[in-house]
């Protein structure tokens, strides 16, 4: 279980980690920085297991994949929002960041929400109002990438080496 944290609509990947700090991509070195600045106690204050909650539009803006690899590195669990920037959700399933879509816990999910979610089932509960919500599971093989950290690690576990050199 982990508390929630809310952000709103169209949020793009230089509010998640602006570009002046992406001259690396190591995720706790970005998760200092992640949402610096415009939700400034997030870093100092998320706790593994923590949930970033989102609106319509989540990730859009650049294509780098320094704002998934910055959401990892702060340790959240998951992110839940009612839709994703194409190449935002993309990148997060190639970092092994899980993502879920379920526009009915994002309108009920309020910010300190004590939240569980079930990766695997899509279900997410709001402990704090008492709600369950159902979003659409990842499928399988997506659940396989982010089990073992990212495509990277998958291919690598598959001793698939030719295709990543």
């Amino acid at each position: 279980m982990g508390k929630a944290w809310t952000f709103g609509e169209n949020l793009n990947t230089d509010e998640i980690i602006p570009g002046r700090f992406n001259i690396t991509i190591d995720p706790q070195e970005l998760a200092k920085n992640v949402f610096c600045e415009i939700k400034p106690a997030y870093s100092n204050n998320v706790q593994p297991g923590d949930v970033i909650v989102g609106g319509q539009n989540f990730g859009c803006g650049s294509s780098r994949e320094h704002a998934p690899i910055a959401i990892k590195g702060s340790q959240a669990k998951c992110i839940i929002a009612c839709s994703y920037a194409r190449i935002f959700f993309r990148n997060a399933i190639n970092i092994g960041l899980p993502i879920l879509e379920c526009p009915q816990a994002v309108k009920d999910i309020e910010e300190g929400d004590d939240i569980e979610v079930d990766i695997a089932s899509g279900k997410i509960e709001n402990t704090t109002k008492g709600h369950t919500f159902q979003a659409n599971a990842l499928p399988p093989f997506v659940l396989k990438i982010a089990g073992a950290g990212g495509i990277i690690p998958f291919l690598k576990e598959h001793e698939i080496e030719e295709l990543i050199g």
